[in-house]
């Protein structure tokens, strides 16, 4: 049974694609914290390795959130590697880099994702799905937060 939440179907379609590009984003930039959270060397190591450790598992939790908004709209979510590889704009790195790279990778990536999710708050705004747009502006909070701890270690 499709949901009757007092949206249209086009705009339903609309915001879920927007839901599910936000998803890749997420689930790629997990997967590549948790990388770095392994293959942390260096001088920073001990610092760093936690660093990541937390953001990772915020992260992770955050999958579970961005699904569940794509099932409360009654579509279903992308679930394998190639669909969430088709849908992300972050860019895979073939080699680990040095631990300062790390961090600026990782910071351009939330900055990537928060300027996607100013856009998409716009959007979904405009499909008449405020609950979205209000779940989106507290994931943008949490980008920004995080996005300002990674460029901290940079100065």
């Amino acid at each position: 049974m499709k949901a009757n939440i007092g949206i249209n179907k086009s705009n339903i379609s609309k915001v879920v694609s927007i839901l599910s590009n936000y998803l890749a984003d997420s689930y790629f930039l997990y997967f590549k914290t948790h990388g770095f959270h392994w293959n942390v060397t260096g001088m920073f190591f001990q610092p760093l390795h936690k660093l990541f450790d937390e953001q990772y598992n915020s992260l992770f939790s955050s999958l579970d959130e961005i699904a569940e908004r794509i099932r409360s709209l009654g579509e279903y979510v992308p679930a394998t590697y190639n669909q969430l590889k088709d849908l992300t704009c972050l860019k895979e790195l073939k080699d680990i880099p040095k631990d300062m790279e790390m961090l600026k990778v990782l910071a351009e990536d939330h900055e990537t994702i928060i300027r996607n999710l100013r856009t998409w708050i716009d959007e979904v705004t405009a499909a008449g799905d405020v609950g979205t747009a209000d779940f989106l502006t507290a994931r943008i909070e949490e980008h920004e937060k995080t996005a300002w701890m990674l460029r901290s270690h940079l100065v």
